[in-house]
């Protein structure tokens, strides 16, 4: 069965729909708690992990290359957790963060205002002022912090294989209709799906290594994965790199064989 990732606004129902489906399909429920947790345990600290999901660009601009190391984390903590499908993910840009993977079942779902003002209002103790003040600027820093990352908006039904508002159904109906589309062939998760998860989770795993150790650590690299075949492209500042780079993939579990060609060398002057 696939992987179903949600996306949503602050108190717009997300939770609630993940554990829904997840009781309704028997599948896990996994939220953003989870993997900043698995990526932590790599030895980065929670909190800076907890802020780079969700505090706006400025943040992760004066970062910089904390930016990467923390979204490698996250994206390799994430595939490595859902890689044998059968799991809801409700937390931020779960579907941008799985890109490449197969049959993942993206949903977006929105609601009105004035339920979402409920909610935080319930859940936070606040006057209305401060709940639509809270929403609006979580809401921003949301699509400022997709835009930022990605490149896309986060509110384009493009980027989602079904967008539902919780303006005149309910939860539980929306429950049912994303269980139904789960269930459909074109979503099954089948021993090819199965595959390429796999080795999404592998090119996540060399990622997550090469940015970890100190040879390499200072460098950005794309890692693909086919079948154990892992070829990785970015650029070095050494010549000697290149074989950092060689002997820390060669050395994470799955890797069968290696493809640096597209690894960009220093210009000599």
């Amino acid at each position: 069965m696939s992987v179903i990732t949600i996306s949503r606004g602050s108190f717009s129902g997300g939770k609630m729909l993940a554990e829904c489906l997840s009781k309704a399909l028997g599948y896990r429920c996994v939220d953003r708690e989870v993997i900043v947790e698995r990526a932590a345990a790599r030895g980065v600290s929670q909190e800076e992990l907890r802020d780079a999901l969700q505090k706006p660009p400025t943040f992760l601009e004066r970062l910089r290359h904390k930016k990467y190391l923390y979204m490698v984390l996250i994206q390799a903590a994430l595939a490595a957790e859902v890689r044998d499908g059968r799991a809801v993910y409700h937390g931020n840009a779960g579907h941008l963060l799985l890109k490449g993977g197969p049959h993942v079942l993206r949903v977006r779902i929105i609601a009105p205002i004035e339920l979402r003002v409920t909610m935080a209002r319930e859940r936070l103790k606040f006057s209305r002022a401060e709940a639509l003040d809270y929403i609006a600027k979580m809401d921003q820093d949301r699509r400022k912090w997709v835009h930022y990352l990605y490149g896309v908006d986060w509110g384009d039904p493009s980027n989602y294989d079904i967008v539902l508002n919780l303006e005149s159904i309910q939860i539980k109906e929306a429950c049912q209709t994303i269980s139904t589309l789960a269930r459909q062939r074109c979503f099954e998760f089948t021993p090819a799906c199965r595959a390429a998860m796999d080795d999404l989770a592998l090119a996540g795993r060399v990622r997550a290594e090469l940015a970890l150790t100190d040879a390499t650590s200072h460098l950005e690299f794309e890692v693909l994965a086919k079948d154990g075949a892992v070829g990785i492209r970015g650029a070095v500042s050494h010549l000697s790199e290149v074989a950092d780079v060689q002997r820390i993939a060669a050395g994470v579990p799955g890797v069968a064989t290696l493809n640096l060609d597209e690894l960009a060398s220093p210009v000599r002057s």
